[in-house]
Formats: structure tokens, C-alpha cells, sequence
């Protein structure tokens, strides 16, 4: 994708380019007035921060003068203004210390992109169809206004719902004060993979509902269970610099990375030595180190002090966790489970961490309490080289998840804040029935997709580089330092940021919410009193905060799935790039070769290279993958470094309805997922699906691999 295809900045040779790009070939060309006061050719450099996952990455926007295409007062015209170009990490930001990932600078695409709503809409035909009409905001706002006022003239306030992701700063923090004083419930939010189950673990652990800073640069000693905080988990940019740290050269030798895992991710490739595992069993192989630890006396049990209490049998020496033990539940010989744990004690500071698929199996929950009582019986807790607990500027605002929106009643209007829950749901959990059955639906997303086609208001927001935005880092730093920035351009479009809208919404209703709310999300950000508090919890030493919890038995994972019918482990995963599908509408991210297959623009289906050989099927041979809730067909791609008794799938593909460069795009392995949940939680267990898989023919050049052969490019067949 050529960046000149994207953005365009160069001056309008002729009328009809301009104005088809805007959608009113109806409307005259209008050459506006410049709004900004730029030196054409020198670039200024402004800070925001990255959008595309919740690290809160801080960046730099290169501005320069430019002629760009946008609307105003309702018509189409070309004006000189001042363009963001390029971004780059912001050297002054804590989390990405002056570096930035391939997502942040491909987060530059979501403002020039050239389906990207740019005026409210209404819906006309079924919901659905994708039919709607360009509306005024004022005949937007006013519709908003008056299914607000109905519910409030029937006293049903409470029918009010609003979906939204799970941010942990101010701005959830309004959207949350907003529903409040309507008489709403709190926000519900939704998240495919969500960290939920480990804040879970670490309050009962330690006190502490958040992810922790993994202090990488000094740690000489690490095991991570299945976490891939190189590629996708948490904060990418912050932990691959401070691995790099890591890796160099230090008093005392270089420092150790051990991955245990069924899949060899990105993180896994990076290891001095990968553990092949059964899915669900890494708990138990973290006891098992502990067990070895407590049983030579090379740390005390009680060192683990409230992290131990969480797992039964742990101050008795976790006697059904023998290296022995181990090697018949995980499949790690108990010869290598000693070695791991003396060498783990042996070489301090020593740290574990745990994340992703092994916290998506039913027993998750088990699991990640299982790692955290290993970190505090080796000392890591709060010390250099260890994990931390960032003390947050304010209360975490509380929340319900998309399960309370499914199972009790419809609410009668739901608002829909950059969401999708339809693409990202398993079809078992019916997402779309649900919705269909809410009577108004109003979105604020920026394009149409699975769930906005389903809304009768779309409410467009402005990007990202056009509005005020915030963050308020959970981990990645040494200190939590909460940021906001102003708008680093212009508005290109008739668009409105969603918290305006909302504001302004609360003025104009029957009975106005009070008292007053701030005018603006600017002028909220800029009150002193939104600076907060620590948190009670958080004030505190990490451990020493909060109710314990009864000792946690350990369970089997439970699949979903007849192994007779069903033999293979399924396990989808994060695309680097994509992550979760939501960012799939971006260009030069479908253009990005993945780091394990270098494969791109498509889906593909990773199978152990020696299973597939007693299969008969080869490299690019489309197989399907049949769960009882569903089947998917893709390329076979040949993964030496995946379990024999799994097939992987990464998550990204397979709109229905995303823009022109995501639409019919590769398939959907979130679909046929089982709706099962971690124990204990209400999280999707989305790693604990049986599926089996059928060769049903040679190649169909859907596999699309960098620097080999390729088919014709999606974007030069999706309306280029």
C-alpha cells in the first residue's frame, strides 16, 4: 500500500477526484480558507498518544503544511492546513521511551482512511443491511435526546446501557459519571482478550486488581507462561525495550528467558529454551518448581506468605506436585522440572510471569494464583528485577461485562463506544440475536462494522489526531504518570468527539443532568480535582491489601468438545498486527508479515509439520477445522514449534462488514469457539476448544507468504 494512495496531501488537479473522495458529487468544489499558520516545509512536532491497544504509548506527530480533502458546515472542499505525517515514540514518554510499534505507526491510517465515516448517519433499511442516510448532528443529537427523554418520562433510566471498551482512564471515568446521574448502570465493557483473570489473581494474591510492571531490564532469571509480552500481550513496546536491556551483556553472565508454552509465538522464538506443554497444565508446572524450591530448602514456603495461602497444599510442601507428578500431568520430564527450579533459585533476581492462552483454559484463574505464589516464594514481589504494582492515580471506575447485557434484560437504548462485540464473540453467545432485539442503538465508531451496521444512530467520532486524548498507564513503568494531549489537527470531517456529544447531550435533555457536567472532555481533563487519589488498595504494600481468599484446589482444564470426535487442541491467538480483528481495516497492517509465518492479507490454519505428514497435507493445503459450534477452511501453514495434538489459528480475519481492506478477508476462528468461561470469572475461556481438522484439497493460493509467490492484492480488488 503506498502511502501517497493513503493520505493525500498534494494539491487537487481536478473536481471529480476530490469530490468522490467525499462522497457528494453533488456538491461544487470549495477552496477554504488555511486554519493554521504553519511555515510551509517545516515540520512541527506535537504529542499524543497511540489508540491502537491499552498501553498508552505516548507519541510525536510530524505536522506539516498540506492540502487535504475534508468538510465543512455540511460541504466538501480542499483546504491548506496542517497534516500529521508520520508518527514517531515520544522520547519524554515512560512506556514507549522514544520507540513505537508497527500498529502505532500504522495508527496514522485511522484519519486519512478512505472509508471512515465523515458525517452522522441514520439507518433506513433493515438492521443490517448497511442502508443508511447522511444526517445533520442536530437531527442526530436531537433523535439521541429524544429516546433519552422517553426513558426518563417513563422512569426507566436504568434501560439505559452503554458498551464500550475496558479503558482505565479519565475518559471511562466521565462516561461512567455521565450514566450515573442519568440513572443508568455502570458501563459495560468488552474485550476478547481480556486481562480480566489475572487482575482477578493478583488482587486474591497480592491485594492488587492490576497487571503488573515486569521490572525485564534487571531480572538475570525468567519464566514466562505462555505470556508473548514481546509480541501482543500488554505493554509490547515498554517490555521489548527493557528485554533488550535484558539480553546485554552484565556482571555475573547474560540473563535467562525461559517459555513454556504449546505454541511457539514470537516471545517463544526469542528464548534461551522453550518448553513444550500440555494446554492447562502450567500451573502445575509452577508448583512444580516451587515444590523442588520449598523441598531442598532453597526458599522458605512461608516467604510466599499471602500468594501461598491462595493455593492448597502449599504450606504442607505441595506434595502432590513432585517432579514426577509434573512430568505425568504437563509432559515436561521431571529431570528437567528439578533443573528449571534450582536454576530459577539459583540465579536472583528470578521472575515469572503468566498471560494469554494459559489464562483463557477453564482452570486459568488456578493458574495465574499458581505463578504469583512462585514470584513471591522467590522474592520477586516489589524488588528490582521482580514485578510491581503501580499505584494508580484514581479508583478503577467499576464496570459489568458483556455477559450482564446477554443474560438479563434488553435495554431499551444502548450506546455503542468503539466496540465489536459481533466479530469478537463466539456465534454460540448470539451477540447479534441480542442486539437485534434493543430497540435503538446508537454508535459512535468512525466505520461501519459487525456491530455499528446493527446500530440505527451512527455518531461518528473524530480520530484520534483530532481530538483530546488521555491515558493513565496501568504497568510498563516505574511510576503511573497520566497523560493527556491536545488535538494535533484539525478536524478533516463533519465529525464530533463521542464525549462532546454526550455532554452536549446531557444539556439538552427534558431535565438536564446535574449537577452540570464539563462542557468539554478538554475542559474536563484540565480540572485539578480529576487528578484523584492513590487508591486505597494500592497505597498499600502489594500483599497486604484487601480480604484473602480460600486456598484454590487445582482442577483439570475442561475442554469443550468429545475427544473421540474432537482430538485437537484449538488455540487461537492475537495477531500481532491485528490483535483482536479490530485493527484489520488498516492497510499497511495487513501488509505486515507476521514474525512466525511472514504470512499476510489472509488466514491460515498452523498444524505440527510432523502430524501433518502423517495426514497427507502440505504447506498450503486448505484443511478445515470443525469444532461442535462451527468449521473455518484455511491454508495449512507447517509449524514445527506447535503441539502435535493442536492446531492454531491466529484471531484478525474474516469480516463481514470492516472497510474495503478487511471485508471478506481471510475467516473468523473466534466463531466456532465454545461460550465457556474461566472458572471463577465470568471471562471467555476462548483456549479451551476441542476441534478436528479435515484436508478437503490442495493449494488455492489464499496463503499469502512475504517474498513468495502471491495472489492479486485485496486492495487492488476491493474498489481501488
Amino acid at each position: 500500500m503506498d502511502r501517497r494512495h493513503f493520505i493525500k496531501l498534494t494539491a487537487i488537479t481536478g473536481t471529480g477526484a476530490a469530490l468522490t473522495a467525499c462522497g457528494n458529487p453533488e456538491h461544487q468544489l470549495i477552496r477554504f480558507i488555511p486554519e493554521d499558520d504553519l511555515v510551509p516545509g517545516v515540520a512541527t512536532w506535537k504529542p499524543t498518544i497511540c489508540p491502537l491497544c491499552s498501553a498508552g504509548c505516548g507519541v510525536t506527530a510530524r505536522v506539516m503544511e498540506g492540502q487535504a480533502e475534508v468538510f465543512r458546515n455540511g460541504q466538501p472542499g480542499v483546504i491548506s492546513m496542517g497534516l500529521a505525517k508520520k508518527l514517531e515514540g515520544n522520547p519524554e514518554d515512560a512506556i514507549s521511551q522514544g520507540k513505537l510499534c508497527a500498529r502505532g505507526q500504522a495508527a496514522i491510517q485511522i484519519t486519512y482512511h478512505p472509508d471512515r465515516l465523515a458525517n452522522p448517519r441514520k439507518r433506513t433499511g433493515e438492521r443490517g443491511s448497511g442502508q443508511f442516510v447522511d444526517i445533520s448532528w442536530d437531527e442526530a443529537i436531537k433523535e439521541l435526546v429524544g429516546h433519552l427523554d422517553a426513558l426518563a418520562a417513563a422512569n426507566s433510566q436504568a434501560s439505559l446501557a452503554l458498551l464500550t471498551k475496558p479503558r482505565r482512564g479519565r475518559r471511562l471515568d466521565l462516561l461512567a459519571e455521565w450514566l450515573r446521574r442519568f440513572g443508568a448502570p455502570a458501563p459495560v465493557t468488552f474485550e476478547l482478550f481480556s486481562d480480566d483473570v489475572l487482575r482477578r489473581a493478583n488482587e486474591i494474591s497480592f491485594g492488587v486488581a492490576q497487571l503488573p510492571t515486569l521490572d525485564l531490564e534487571q531480572a538475570q532469571y525468567v519464566v514466562s507462561f505462555g505470556a508473548d509480552f514481546l509480541g501482543a500481550w500488554n505493554s509490547p513496546v515498554a517490555q521489548s525495550a527493557a528485554y533488550g536491556r535484558m539480553r546485554q551483556s552484565r556482571p555475573g553472565g547474560r540473563a535467562k528467558l525461559v517459555h513454556a508454552d504449546a505454541r511457539l509465538s514470537q516471545t517463544a522464538a526469542n528464548a534461551d529454551e522453550f518448553v513444550a506443554i500440555k494446554p492447562g497444565t502450567e500451573g502445575v508446572l509452577a508448583l512444580g518448581l516451587a515444590h523442588v524450591i520449598i523441598a531442598n530448602n532453597l526458599r522458605p514456603a512461608a516467604a510466599a506468605g499471602r500468594a501461598g495461602a491462595a493455593i492448597d497444599g502449599w504450606a504442607t510442601g505441595l506434595t502432590a506436585f513432585t517432579p514426577a507428578a509434573v512430568e505425568q500431568r504437563t509432559g515436561v520430564a521431571a529431570a528437567r522440572v528439578e533443573r528449571l527450579a534450582r536454576e530459577f533459585a539459583a540465579h536472583p533476581p528470578a521472575v515469572a510471569l503468566v498471560a494469554g492462552p494459559p489464562l483463557a483454559q477453564s482452570n486459568g484463574l488456578f493458574t495465574a494464583l499458581a505463578v504469583n505464589a512462585l514470584n513471591a516464594l522467590a522474592g520477586s514481589l516489589n524488588t528490582p528485577g521482580g514485578v510491581s504494582f503501580v499505584p494508580q492515580p484514581r479508583p478503577a471506575v467499576a464496570t459489568r461485562d458483556l455477559s450482564a447485557l446477554l443474560q438479563e434484560a434488553a435495554p431499551k437504548v444502548l450506546l455503542i463506544d468503539d466496540v465489536n462485540p459481533v466479530f469478537a464473540s463466539p456465534a454460540s453467545r448470539q451477540v447479534a440475536g441480542a442486539l437485534m432485539r434493543i430497540p435503538f442503538i446508537a454508535s459512535f465508531g468512525s466505520f461501519v462494522d459487525e456491530t455499528s451496521a446493527l446500530a440505527d444512530l451512527i455518531l461518528p467520532d473524530h480520530s484520534f489526531l483530532e481530538s483530546w486524548v488521555e491515558a493513565v498507564p496501568e504497568s510498563g513503568a516505574a511510576k503511573a504518570v497520566p497523560i493527556s494531549a491536545g488535538p494535533v489537527m484539525r478536524p478533516l470531517y463533519d465529525t464530533r468527539p463521542t464525549i462532546d456529544v454526550l455532554l452536549d447531550v446531557s444539556r439538552r435533555l427534558a431535565t438536564p443532568l446535574a449537577p452540570a457536567l464539563p462542557n468539554t472532555f478538554e475542559e474536563f481533563l484540565n480540572r485539578e480535582e480529576t487528578a484523584g487519589v492513590l487508591r486505597a488498595g494500592d497505597s498499600a504494600p502489594a500483599g497486604q491489601a484487601g480480604a484473602e481468599a480460600p486456598a484454590l484446589q487445582y482442577i483439570a482444564p475442561q475442554f469443550d468438545g468429545d475427544p473421540t470426535q474432537f482430538p485437537y487442541h484449538f488455540l487461537p491467538y492475537a495477531s500481532q498486527a491485528l490483535f483482536d480483528g479490530s485493527l484489520a481495516h488498516l492497510p499497511w497492517l495487513q501488509e505486515l508479515p507476521d514474525p512466525t509465518t511472514s504470512a499476510m492479507w489472509c488466514s491460515w490454519i498452523e498444524i505440527n509439520e510432523h502430524r501433518a505428514e502423517e495426514l497427507g497435507i502440505h504447506q498450503g493445503d486448505v484443511i478445515e477445522v470443525a469444532s461442535a459450534h462451527g468449521t473455518v477452511r484455511a491454508a495449512a501453514f507447517l509449524n514445527p514449534g506447535l503441539a502435535p495434538d493442536a492446531v492454531a489459528m491466529p484471531v484478525g480475519q474474516g469480516h463481514t462488514n470492516f472497510t474495503r481492506y478487511a471485508t471478506g478477508i481471510g475467516v473468523n476462528p473466534v466463531a466456532i469457539l465454545a461460550a465457556a468461561e474461566v472458572s471463577g470469572t465470568t471471562a471467555l475461556a476462548w483456549s479451551a476448544t476441542r476441534v478436528k481438522i479435515t484436508r478437503v484439497g490442495g493449494p488455492d493460493d489464499t496463503l499469502i507468504l512475504f517474498g513468495g509467490a502471491t495472489r492479486e492484492r485485496p486492495e487492488e480488488t476491493h474498489g481501488r
